[in-house]
């Protein structure tokens, strides 16, 4: 349905499908703005029929059959605890999204349209929201639209892992990992997702410097370069492990700057998204210049990947 083109590799551009959930007041109706990333975005469809599953919660509406995938229906007015007012003009649609190679629906009230928004204009979420009981951890970032508006993009993957969908693959024994030294630089605007891989790296002998976005990222570079100069650095940093989706700078962004300094561009760079489509992966590799590819989160996956990558680096210095 969507155009696959819409990530501008390395133009710290994303664009959002902009859809609205109605709250009633007191004495009105209020209209929530909310994104999505479209690289997430399977379509967009009218509900279909939903068969009901017994024992779920309430804001799990059914499932229905896609072309032979049986999808979960959420309703996100429910999950978000907002009392939905009787209003005749809705017009609901479900989302169909997919990351961390799961399929799920969203049921919204209305699908509006698609925006290009510079990931530079969105700051993380450092407030609380009237919208029911969904608080900033649930929020991934806000932009500002026309008419002085405020578009908050959710975090969908926690209603996933509320649900026990998925669940990430962290547990991996000990004696299958091959030690590695040196320092790792993990970017996450996630403090959740930059702890699990920051463990993980730490697992394999790597100390861990930690970032919450591209400009951060590129700040704790110099940082390193001042420590260790031009000559040293490549022997202690073996490897930059990056999100893609970032407040402030994506990880392509990241990574496109990276490989325009002299000083970095040697140091491989491995994504671990939950954008989990096989063009965000090509991407990753073949335009942004990362040297691997991981949908988060598998154990095995990653030890085997990150292994790769420093090793195959360090037979190229020898």
């Amino acid at each position: 349905m969507f155009d696959e083109n819409v990530v501008k590799t390395g133009s710290n551009e994303m664009e959002l499908v902009d859809f609205r959930i109605f709250k009633q007041g007191q004495d009105k109706v209020y209209e929530g703005i909310y994104g999505v990333n479209v690289s997430k975005v399977r379509e967009i469809i009218k509900i279909p029929f939903l068969t009901e599953i017994p024992g779920v919660p309430d804001y799990v509406e059914g499932i229905f059959d896609l072309r032979g995938v049986v999808i979960p229906v959420i309703n996100l007015a429910k999950w978000m605890q907002i009392q939905e007012p009787e209003m005749t003009n809705i017009k609901p649609r479900v989302i169909i999204t997919e990351f961390s190679n799961v399929l799920i629906g969203f049921i919204v009230h209305e699908a509006k349209r698609i925006r290009r928004i510079n990931w530079k204009n969105i700051e993380p979420a450092t407030f609380a929201t009237s919208a029911g009981s969904l608080d900033k951890s649930k929020i991934t970032g806000v932009t500002k639209i026309e008419g002085d508006e405020v578009l908050l993009i959710l975090d969908l993957e926690s209603i996933v892992q509320e649900l026990g969908i998925y669940t990430p693959q962290t547990d991996i024994e000990d004696d299958k990992i091959q030690k590695i030294e040196g320092i790792a630089l993990a970017l996450d605007d996630s403090s959740t997702a930059r702890k699990l891989v920051k463990d993980l790296l730490n697992k394999i002998g790597l100390k861990v410097v930690e970032a919450k976005d591209g400009v951060e990222g590129l700040q704790k570079l110099e940082e390193l370069y001042n420590t260790y100069g031009a000559e040293e650095l490549h022997k202690h940093l073996k490897i930059i492990v990056s999100d893609v989706e970032m407040p402030q700078m994506d990880g392509f962004h990241f990574a496109a700057k990276v490989r325009d300094d002299e000083r970095f561009r040697n140091i491989p760079i491995v994504f671990n998204s939950s954008l989990s489509n096989e063009f965000m992966s090509d991407k990753g590799v073949r335009e942004a210049g990362g040297e691997g590819y991981l949908v988060k989160f598998n154990a095995s996956d990653f030890f085997a990947e990150i292994s790769r990558v420093i090793k195959k680096h360090e037979k190229g210095e020898e």
